[in-house]
């Protein structure tokens, strides 16, 4: 497993960890959720996991996520496209003829979408875990009184990690939930845009299963659903479960 900040030509460093042989087929970049990191559970086992089946993997942090050296100001999800962008042309430096393939959880699944929505090229997969398709409504929904008096006083709140279970303190702007309100993953896809599969907890209280399932049902997506499964998706044995549905997916 090699370390690396993906520096040259930007104005931030991207954080990333990865194990890629130049031989590799496939390479799977892993996306973090939400507060998380690179080094979350389930970003590991992907990391350690894969390439045992001949998959190369990847995996970065989120700005003002994991070891990433800037604060939430530079949280936009403008930043999070063009990172995962300089991720997957690291990758393809280190394997050039490889296939691209994406895990991604929650917030990763919602940047993806995204990502994925605005290329040009042909078809690619990726494997969506607890998708945040929903994030823009839920989140604004769940602003507290004292968060809405800071934005407008401010511009800016903080989640504080120990409140969260967050990696670290995570400040919101004004400009990120701009973001939000701009995209609307149910209004950007299409049929079409790449092979997707998903899997959702049924019990998930951060994203509802029903709008997993109406993003699956809308867009024609495989859902899987793992009965009383939380957002995490973490009871013993689902982790695994995931893994090798993950695999086989993407192989």
């Amino acid at each position: 497993m090699k370390k690396e900040m993906i520096s040259e030509g930007r104005k931030y460093g991207v954080p990333c960890v990865y194990s890629i042989r130049g031989s590799d087929k496939t390479v799977c970049i892993v996306i973090h959720g939400f507060g998380s990191s690179k080094s979350s559970p389930t970003a590991k086992m992907m990391l350690e996991e894969l390439p045992k089946l001949g998959i190369g993997a990847v995996a970065f942090d989120h700005p003002a996520h994991g070891e990433s050296a800037v604060d939430g100001g530079f949280l936009r999800i403008a930043n999070c496209l063009d990172d995962l962008a300089a991720v997957e042309a690291r990758a393809r430096t280190l394997a050039p003829d490889t296939e691209i393939v994406y895990f991604a959880s929650s917030f990763g699944a919602y940047v993806t979408l995204i990502y994925l929505a605005g290329r040009k090229e042909g078809e690619c997969r990726a494997f969506l875990r607890s998708a945040a398709v929903s994030m823009p409504r839920l989140f604004n929904q769940r602003l507290t009184i004292e968060q809405i008096a800071c934005l407008e006083t401010a511009g800016e709140f903080t989640l504080e990690k120990e409140e969260y279970g967050y990696i670290r303190d995570l400040k919101i702007t004004r400009g990120f939930l701009d973001d939000l309100g701009s995209y609307d993953v149910f209004s950007l896809w299409r049929d079409g845009f790449a092979k997707l599969q998903m899997i959702h907890g049924e019990s998930d209280q951060t994203i509802p299963i029903g709008d997993a399932r109406a993003f699956a049902e809308r867009f024609h997506v495989p859902l899987i659903v793992i009965p009383d499964g939380d957002h995490q998706l973490s009871f013993p044995g689902t982790p695994e479960q995931v893994l090798k549905l993950a695999a086989g997916f993407l192989t």
